[in-house]
């Protein structure tokens, strides 16, 4: 099981943010996509230095490159990344969104192979391609409620394009300070998680008339959802997707990673929720290619 550790906490981020997605859709439906984006990655921060505060790894000394990688990560990848996803949620809603999350592994593999010489197993872009074609067979299928207007439907595609784009250059540059120096995972994770959360701050300030709650009051419930959800997505899930990118292939971290919406199924299933065909079909795709992931290379 050691040798596959990568692979593993992939997966275990996919499921923590398939379980928190459930979360998210009823907040995003309220929250400015930009509040949400900061609260969860505060509130995280603080989990991840008290954690580091409490355990033997000290502060590390980077040197300026590995440390410029890091902030360009968090800035692309969390800053900007994650606040055109929460936006693409909103125009598009949760099934055509992630459609678009799809890509970003396949775009980490290519940007991975082309600058940081990372080459794939044949196994392991057979996996790939099935793993994300499972994914996206099971969140493309019709709903009754898609009916989503032409002008949010462009700008819904337009964040969606953007946010893959985002992931799969963040991850990239994670890859490379965490393959290439040596960096616990869990400093790489407060580092770009803490640049990606403070350049928020001038970008809600613009906003700050609308960035009032207009149905939703605060209360300890509240407070208590927002915190539980921020230490499951957040603190737990992003910490394990550093753990993966140390120790496997970009392409293969990101594309466990994305299983998200496989997770989200057995969930909808304890729900009650009906589960077709079509998405279970999907699913046994989606698993052929992660054994295949699995396969040594």
């Amino acid at each position: 099981m050691l040798a596959f550790k990568g692979e593993i906490a992939a997966l275990l981020a996919a499921f923590l943010w398939a379980a928190a997605s459930v979360v998210y859709s009823r907040l995003g439906q309220q929250l400015s996509p930009l509040l949400l984006n900061f609260l969860k990655g505060a509130i995280a921060l603080v989990f991840l230095l008290t954690t580091a505060l409490f355990t033997t790894q000290g502060v590390p000394s980077l040197s300026a490159t590995p440390l410029m990688f890091l902030i360009m990560s968090g800035l692309i990848g969390i800053s900007i990344g994650d606040t055109v996803f929460f936006a693409s949620l909103k125009y598009l809603g949760a099934r055509r969104a992630l459609l678009f999350e799809t890509l970003a592994p396949p775009l980490a593999a290519i940007i991975a192979l082309i600058f940081l010489q990372e080459t794939l197993s044949v196994y392991a872009w057979i996996g790939i391609v099935l793993t994300v074609a499972g994914v996206a067979w099971v969140i493309s299928e019709r709903t009754s409620d898609d009916n989503t207007s032409s002008p949010s439907l462009r700008l819904g595609i337009l964040f969606g394009l953007g946010g893959a784009i985002a992931q799969a250059v963040g991850a990239v540059l994670s890859r490379a300070v965490l393959s290439g120096y040596e960096l616990a995972p869990l400093w790489s994770t407060i580092i770009r998680l803490g640049v990606g959360t403070v350049f928020l701050i001038p970008l809600l300030i613009p906003f700050r008339n609308e960035l009032k709650l207009p149905s939703m009051k605060w209360s300890w419930r509240l407070v208590w959802i927002i915190v539980s959800t921020s230490f499951v997505s957040t603190y737990l899930a992003i910490w394990l997707q550093q753990i993966s990118l140390k120790f496997t292939d970009t392409g293969i971290a990101q594309t466990l990673s994305a299983t998200s919406p496989l997770f989200v199924l057995p969930i909808a299933a304890f729900l009650r929720e009906t589960i077709t065909l079509r998405a279970v079909v999907g699913v046994m795709i989606a698993i052929a290619g992660i054994a295949l992931l699995f396969l040594p290379s």
